[in-house]
Parts: structure tokens; sequence; C-alpha cells
């Protein structure tokens, strides 16, 4: 689903993002919605900011990636 300009410009504003960011969010089926939902609040201080979760979960779904493309390449014996 396709989500509104508008909406993607505020989640940019609000969590701080840029525009690397706000690919990869979009890359990872991630919505404008969740992202702004996503922010700490003080008191959570174990929770990443945004724009570090959105690494994290990239560089996560990357790695995993690669590691299956890897696997799929070994033949069987």
């Amino acid at each position: 689903m396709a989500y509104k300009p508008e909406l993607w410009a505020e989640a940019k504003r609000k969590c701080r993002l840029n525009e690397n960011d706000i690919r990869m969010a979009k890359e990872m089926g991630l919505n404008p919605k969740s992202l702004i939902k996503n922010i700490p609040n003080p008191k959570e201080q174990w929770k990443l900011p945004v724009k570090d979760w959105i690494h994290e979960m990239y560089e996560d779904r990357q790695r995993k990636q690669k590691k299956k493309a890897a696997a799929g390449k070994q033949a069987p014996t």
C-alpha cells in the first residue's frame, strides 16, 4: 500500500530521518505511522531512536539475505 508523501514527510520530520532512512524503511515495508509510534519517550531509555532502529533492522535483514543466498549456492552432496 502506498502512503501519501505528506505522511512520510511528517515521519521524516518527527523522527529526524533523512532520505536514506526513509528509503530503507520503505524497502522493508514499514509505514510512516509505525515509525512515529516507535519514537521513544524519555521514560523508555531502553528503546532505540527510530533512526538507529531502522538501521539495525535493515542490517539484520541484509545479513540474513546474504546468508540465505550463500546457502542456496552451495550444492548438496
